[in-house]
């Protein structure tokens, strides 16, 4: 039973602790009072260093598609690395990984490669910028577009801090530079003309607008089709480029969220999901943009360089993975993420519990309210209005950790192939398990 101080697991977190501040190299894998170490994994399954087996439900944050070790992947990786490891020159696995993408893009005629979503939407922002030669930069306040100093204003900003409603203040947290705010321009999600007025205040400095169609990191709030108009009209209309990151939002339709929602950006950022498990980003968009941008025949417009930069690992098993990822795959996997939604929100009407359940496709969020958690701002003062909602979020995660099941402390769950509706139901069962034990100790 989890925690267990005398576990395997608890002695490698002490032993990190030693070697690495807070004893891991990536917050996001910790939660006290220590976390589990893994061993192994297995389709929709892992094992952790004690031998307690748990169906996956984070799947790496999005990147395990097709869940752990698929025969095909790892086929295609011990070929590629009885081969080649890496290599200062192109391969032919990055020919075809971008062939598969560009035929299922809409908005990508071209792409070119780089090592982590992070780098996809970062490279993203200097396109935007050389391309017009403007400085500002716009984005959802609360939304998450990797560890880049503009992408990162405006993260988890305060209510002493962030400024008005209508008019958000740019915030930057430790460790980004101060002037990352000057040019960051920070969107109400969803109010489309307090959004639209500050982006034509904003307007002959604006170089781009950064969007994820569905924010993860606000619950999977998926930004209305009218804010996403508004923001392609204006960005169109001033000459600042639509930029979408899709690291996540990928999942939400065959063709990815541009293709889903109709809308084409100019820059289009991924991650995650192509990769096949191994680290991987990407950046898009029209032929023309990119040649001018990159295309070193031409004298292109920014430098784009990286020693892993579309590294034949990531290349082939980002084209098994998307080879395996078709219409019909996808199709299925977004049918398990409505069985989940549709069973949890029964397990809240059955035992009676407070909750909302959020996502599409084969995203899934389950959080501990029925307050409104519209935006940002909703969900920060949501939470500090009902502080019980983390308590009872870590107390779920916790009982779900000891019925077998691993999904994210903060109660989202992205779903991979590798899952049946018989994996499905299982979490659901074990969650209204979980949820009345959480009643029964509150009473």
């Amino acid at each position: 039973m989890y925690p267990d101080m005398q576990s395997r697991s608890s002695a490698l977190y002490r032993r990190a602790l030693a070697v690495m501040p807070g004893g891991n190299s990536r917050h996001t894998v910790y939660f006290p009072p220590y976390p589990i170490y893994a061993q192994r994994g297995d389709g929709c399954r892992i094992w952790d260093a004690d031998g307690v087996e748990r169906i996956d439900c984070i799947n790496n944050y999005s990147a395990l598609i097709h869940g752990h070790c698929h025969p095909q992947i790892v086929a295609a990786l011990r070929e590629q690395a009885g081969r080649l490891l890496s290599v200062s020159l192109p391969t032919e696995a990055e020919i075809r990984l971008a062939e598969l993408l560009v035929e299922r893009m809409p908005g990508i005629e071209q792409i070119r490669f780089a090592n982590s979503g992070t780098e996809g939407v970062m490279f993203a922002v200097m396109a935007a910028r050389a391309y017009t030669g403007r400085n500002k930069i716009a984005k959802v306040e609360g939304a998450y577009h990797g560890s880049y100093d503009s992408m990162e204003v405006s993260l988890y900003p305060t209510p002493d801090a962030w400024g008005p409603d209508e008019a958000p203040h740019g915030v930057a947290p430790a460790g980004v530079h101060a002037g990352a705010t000057a040019n960051t321009v920070v969107l109400p999600a969803n109010n489309v003309e307090a959004a639209r007025n500050i982006l034509r205040a904003h307007a002959q400095d604006l170089a781009g607008v950064v969007l994820d169609p569905m924010v993860k990191n606000l619950g999977y709030l998926q930004l209305t089709p009218e804010f996403l108009q508004m923001v392609r009209d204006e960005t169109r209309a001033v000459g600042a480029l639509l930029i979408f990151d899709e690291v996540y939002s990928f999942r939400l339709g065959y063709h990815g969220a541009q293709g889903e929602l109709g809308i084409n950006p100019d820059l289009t950022a991924m991650g995650k999901v192509i990769g096949g498990g191994m680290p991987i980003g990407a950046l898009g968009g029209s032929r023309e943009l990119m040649e001018q941008l990159f295309d070193p025949r031409e004298g292109s417009r920014m430098s784009h360089t990286g020693t892993f930069n579309a590294n034949p690992m990531s290349m082939v098993a980002g084209v098994a993975a998307m080879e395996l990822y078709d219409r019909a795959a996808h199709d299925r996997l977004a049918g398990l993420g409505e069985r989940l939604r549709d069973g949890l929100r029964d397990v809240l009407k059955i035992t009676g519990r407070p909750g909302t359940v959020t996502g599409a496709a084969s995203m899934v969020g389950l959080f501990h309210t029925e307050l409104p958690m519209g935006d940002y701002r909703a969900m920060l003062k949501t939470i500090m209005a009902e502080p019980r909602i983390m308590q009872q979020a870590e107390a779920f995660f916790q009982r779900m950790l000891n019925e077998g099941v691993y999904l994210a402390r903060q109660g989202f769950m992205v779903l991979s192939t590798a899952m049946c509706e018989s994996d499905v139901d299982f979490i659901i069962d074990k969650s209204e398990k979980c949820l009345r034990a959480i009643s029964a100790e509150a009473a």
